[in-house]
């Protein structure tokens, strides 16, 4: 440590700390402070990077074999029956431990599915049922009898019209029976501080937290404090079984990856959360990498082997799913979300060496979906990690890239890491209550039908004047529209309150938050699904003379628009107006609701793959949409349908319309998912890779937030749909995150095949 270190620093932690600069982060958990004060920008290119090692590639001949065997079983290699799934429930595991420079497995084999009943017993049965395995009958009792789980308080306090809003699919994918995720615990507090500062300063937390009266949110804040205490406990414990002592910080690049690691691995051991984010760690570990490059104890070879272990393990984490889940979320997405890239708020890039690291992985070890590596996007960032991230996409399919001056902008801060897909969080100091998705494309056919669910028939909305017209009024749709959305963002909201409540009396995450501040702020995150066929329909029953099919009983059950409409998606003002319209009026009526633990009201345009389930359950749409094709996903524009419908401009005229969504309104993220055929970049990969760099640059310069990347002709995924033999690891962006394409259902897989493939920049 240099010669200012503060006396105060333990002598266990200044030997830990020796070489690092002196700051605040010494005297309190501040792991910015600390990134801040010892990071080193690099602006070069990815010429010093190392190939794999011989340890990596043994390791990975394992792992492929294994995920052959798995993809054989439809996704599932084992699963555990017989054990709730704790921090100390299993004994190690390990891929071949001789060759392993981090360890650490979820259960006590590579990619057994852990049994994880406190969401919900019915989940955790269901998913092993339907793999041909059998619940042990003493966890059936427990768990039915004896311990309450999260879905069982849910459901005790729905309401009827909730239950019914689930069931007609208006309100889709809640996280009532399955772990919420989208929580990002600061691992890197773990390498940085040790587990016995950590749990020092919890307990000064409980101490100060109730020197008054004894609210209901005072005694709260306290027992969960007393959990979080609790978990650290345990963390050390289950690191302690690997053969580690992780009580004290971190004194090697090694140690830093495996300490954060442990407090990962305890977090995907304790939840099945929707999305299992590891955060942004690259510069973090740079800063340990640099140190132990400086002293002669690693060289790059031994760099780039820490990172592929690392890598390889979140390419192992498994959670047992339900077949009604995999429909959702096809491809068994586990979103360990890495975010890689960004600038600093002292105009410094945060770029160092092991943002190369990270992002090499795909070359070294094969493309993967897992982890889903999100480049924090900047056109100030250095030229050779902009070049190089552009070719690791344009080569892997597998990079979805964020907007990282609207994420300083909007959140304030520069240590903003993204949740599942497109979702921001600072590290360490906010959590999201997720949310899914109302399916506002069905809202507005419910406007037209009084409310009346135009597939099953059942009065699901508001009771009110069905629009019994021969053809559409706009006014009148509008006004009608904006009833149903009032309605809908109170139930949405109240249905979420009591999902979130009773997730943090039965389910609550100890581990990821005993890694958080103690006094968080919560985002309380709703979602839509179908924008562009909303936006489309309302734009045809203003142009397009809208007529109206009914059945015998006056349903409306089919519409003919007569004449041609503007579309979202091809650059015009007006439909890319009126989807800002839509989403302002909606997330206008979130935010007059009351929020559990008085969380902040954000939204998202995100759907995952679930896109194909909303389409399934929506009707014909006044835009000439049939019904049961799957709605756009995200935000993308409508597919080209050859007549009136989709992005018929090509990719930048596509790309302006998406970037005019207003991110203030939509705080969850805005999901874009583009597929562009190579020649639509250029000749040759110099010529694409720099194009693309071009393009990243304008769409988030004018202000676009998300963008998923796929450079590829059509014909390969119809030959690998053919053929899934040829092509065990194509991997493909889908709507927020990445999949295998052989992993994808066959609906799924149409359902990419009809995407717009932009042959051209502009036409």
């Amino acid at each position: 440590m240099s010669t200012e270190t503060k006396q105060s620093v333990p002598n266990a932690s200044a030997h830990a700390w020796e070489g690092f600069a002196v700051g605040l982060w010494q005297d309190e958990i501040n792991t910015r402070d600390f990134i801040q004060r010892n990071y080193t920008e690099y602006v070069g290119n990815a010429d010093f990077l190392s190939g794999a090692s011989s340890a990596t590639n043994e390791l990975m001949v394992r792992l492929n074999d294994l995920f052959e065997v798995e993809h054989e079983h439809s996704g599932v290699l084992a699963m555990e029956n017989d054990v709730p799934s704790t921090l100390t429930s299993h004994q190690p595991g390990y891929l071949i431990q001789s060759a392993e420079k981090i360890v650490g497995l979820q259960t006590d084999q590579p990619l057994k599915q852990a049994f994880m009943p406190f969401c919900g017993i019915r989940m955790a049965e269901s998913a092993l049922e339907s793999n041909g395995y059998e619940t042990n009958p003493l966890m059936h009792t427990v768990f039915n009898q004896w311990r309450k789980t999260h879905n069982q308080g849910v459901f005790d306090a729905y309401t009827p019209e909730m239950i019914l809003a689930r069931k007609n699919k208006i309100l889709t994918g809640l996280p009532d029976a399955y772990g919420r995720g989208r929580i990002i615990g600061d691992y890197r507090r773990v390498a940085l501080y040790g587990i016995e500062r950590l749990m020092q300063e919890k307990a000064r937390d409980w101490e100060n937290v109730g020197a008054g009266a004894m609210t209901e949110s005072v005694i709260r804040l306290r027992e969960e404090i007393k959990e979080q205490h609790r978990a650290l406990e345990e963390l050390k414990t289950m690191a302690a079984s690997y053969g580690f002592d992780i009580s004290l910080p971190a004194k090697t690049a090694q140690e830093a990856i495996q300490w954060l690691y442990f407090g990962y691995l305890g977090a995907i051991k304790a939840q099945n959360g929707a999305a299992m984010s590891i955060g942004r760690i690259s510069t973090f570990l740079d800063i340990y990498l640099e140190r132990d490059l400086k002293r002669g104890l690693i060289d790059e070879n031994d760099a780039q082997e820490l990172i592929d272990h690392l890598v390889m393990k979140l390419r192992m984490v498994r959670f047992a799913r339900t077949p009604e889940y995999n429909d959702l979320f096809s491809g068994f997405p586990i979103w360990a979300t890495l975010s890689v890239g960004g600038m600093s708020s002292d105009g410094r890039s945060l770029v160092t060496k092991t943002d190369f690291r990270f992002l090499s992985t795909l070359s070294t070890m094969g493309p993967s979906p897992e982890p889903n590596i999100t480049v924090l996007w900047s056109s100030r960032a250095p030229e050779g990690f902009k070049q190089y991230a552009a070719k690791v996409a344009e080569e892997s399919h597998a990079l979805q890239f964020e907007n990282e001056q609207l994420l300083r902008d909007y959140w304030g801060f520069d240590d903003v890491g993204i949740a599942c897909c497109v979702s921001a969080t600072v590290i360490g100091k906010n959590m999201q209550f997720f949310g899914a998705r109302a399916n506002l494309a069905k809202a507005l056919l419910y406007a037209i039908n009084g409310g009346i669910d135009e597939k099953s028939g059942v009065q699901v909305g508001p009771k009110l004047r069905p629009l019994t017209g021969e053809y559409l009024n706009y006014e009148d749709v509008w006004a009608a529209y904006k009833s149903i959305l009032d309605c809908l963002a109170n139930l949405y909201v109240n249905t979420l309150n009591v999902i979130h409540y009773m997730h943090d009396k039965y389910a609550y995450e100890a581990v990821q938050l005993a890694l958080m501040d103690s006094h968080l702020e919560r985002t309380f995150a709703t979602g839509i699904a179908g924008i562009s066929q909303a936006t489309d329909s309302l734009m045809a029953i203003k142009h397009g003379h809208v007529k109206v099919i009914r059945d015998v009983t006056g349903l409306a059950t089919d519409y003919v628009p007569e004449h041609g409409f503007p579309t979202y998606g091809n650059d015009n003002l007006e439909a890319d107006a009126m989807a800002n319209q839509i989403i302002d009026y909606f997330m206008t009526q979130i935010r007059r609701q009351h929020f559990y633990r008085e969380a902040k009201p954000t939204t998202s345009l995100l759907t995952i793959t679930s896109n194909v389930v909303y389409g399934k359950a929506t009707g014909n749409m006044p835009d000439g949409r049939r019904a049961g094709v799957p709605l756009s996903p995200g935000a993308n524009p409508s597919y080209d349908d050859g007549h009136f419908l989709g992005e018929k401009h090509g990719l930048l005229a596509s790309l302006n319309s998406v970037a005019r969504l207003n991110y203030g309104n939509a705080l969850d993220g805005i999901s874009n998912t583009q597929i562009i055929n190579p020649s639509a970049l250029g000749k040759n990969q110099t010529e694409i890779v720099t194009n693309l760099c071009h393009v990243l640059d304008g769409y988030f310069n004018q202000g676009g937030y998300h963008l998923n990347v796929n450079v590829f002709d059509q014909s390969l995924l119809k030959d690998a749909q053919a053929h899934p033999e040829k092509y065990p690891n194509l991997t493909i962006r889908v709507s927020g995150y990445a999949v295998k394409f052989r992993d994808l259902t066959a609906e799924q897989q149409n359902d990419v095949m009809l995407r717009t493939a932009h042959a051209h920049l502009t036409v």
